[in-house]
């Protein structure tokens, strides 16, 4: 059992409740007793990531829009806790098609808050990025220290801070924002153009295919376990500190790790399970347009504002998926 105090008996809202990281919180949420409200559109959330929920009495699915005001209102209704996890990720997504990136993650999380603020909800905790800090050099990155935006993805995440700030200065809006950094674990896509690294490469070794970095390895991530970003949401959503409110978090482990070396740990933790998966080898293709050389957050902050005390480092959390991508997807 966690250590940290959870979200109980209470009615929460999770946008994008049917994606990697809602449906995780989903999950979570209905361990402790709450009533948990999931709105999706299935654009890249899965059914079968909550179909196990389904049958729940304490767990509604609204197929919905965040683009829709309507199917806002309408799941917002009784709902204390809003946490809002529904966007259009990928950065190479947001380049090839700028326009519904914005339409999604601007236009619809506006519509989130805005159905939060007539419904009187208690707390929105929504998912803000790494991607915000741009071409900041700085490491670690400190949340009030940001760069330039260098993809449409960041700009609208940085949008969404933007907007959380100004619902709070003039509603009363209670919105604390999560700069997630890379987060991986279970029920993550490992397929589509815009599969994250750590699932895609695990398909691609599991099936004995050489994995492609892209670049020469050296760039480096604060890899971050889904249970690390499900205990700062409970945080987030349940601090009572008047410094808290209205900020912004890191929401990471604050370390990290080259691609080279992530490879080489995914390589050792398959071929446990399937020594040949230990000889293949790594190739390497171009650098990335938009992508950051390296990602390191201070969680200095959170530590101290919100009690967060990370649990999984890279080599646990890399574990752990990787036990769950053998059982799940082989």
């Amino acid at each position: 059992m966690s250590n940290y105090n959870k979200i109980t008996n209470t009615k929460v809202l999770v946008t994008g409740g049917a994606g990697f990281i809602g449906s995780n919180l989903c999950e979570d949420l209905l361990k402790t007793n709450n009533q948990v409200v999931c709105l999706d559109n299935f654009s890249t959330g899965r059914m079968e990531n909550i179909q196990s929920f389904l049958d729940n009495k304490n767990f509604t699915l609204i197929t919905g829009d965040i683009r829709s005001l309507d199917d806002c209102h309408k799941a917002m209704q009784g709902v204390q806790i809003v946490l809002q996890q529904a966007a259009l990720g990928s950065v190479p997504r947001s380049l090839n098609d700028p326009i519904t990136t914005n339409e999604v993650n601007v236009g619809g999380f506006l519509n989130v808050l805005v159905a939060a603020r007539d419904a009187k909800v208690k707390r929105v905790v929504y998912a803000a990025s790494s991607s915000t800090y741009g071409d900041s050099e700085s490491l670690p990155k400190v949340e009030d220290i940001i760069g330039k935006p260098l993809s449409p993805y960041a700009v609208t995440k940085y949008v969404n801070e933007l907007y959380a700030h100004v619902f709070g200065l003039n509603y009363g809006l209670d919105c604390i924002g999560l700069r997630y950094f890379n987060v991986y674990g279970r029920r993550q896509d490992p397929n589509g153009a815009y599969a994250a690294v750590i699932p895609k490469f695990t398909m691609q070794l599991m099936a004995h295919e050489s994995p492609q970095i892209n670049g020469d390895g050296t760039n480096s991530r604060d890899f971050t376990y889904i249970d690390n970003v499900i205990q700062m949401n409970n945080l987030a959503a349940l601090t009572t500190n008047p410094e808290a409110t209205g900020q912004i978090f890191n929401t990471a482990v604050g370390e990290r790790a080259d691609l080279n070396w992530m490879t080489r740990l995914l390589k050792k933790y398959l071929s446990e399970y399937d020594a040949e998966i230990a000889k293949i080898q790594t190739i390497h293709g171009s650098a990335r347009l938009g992508d950051i050389p390296h990602s390191l957050a201070s969680i200095e902050k959170a530590e101290t504002l919100l009690g967060y005390k990370p649990t999984h480092t890279l080599e646990n959390g890399l574990k752990e998926a990787v036990d769950w991508y053998w059982k799940n997807l082989k």
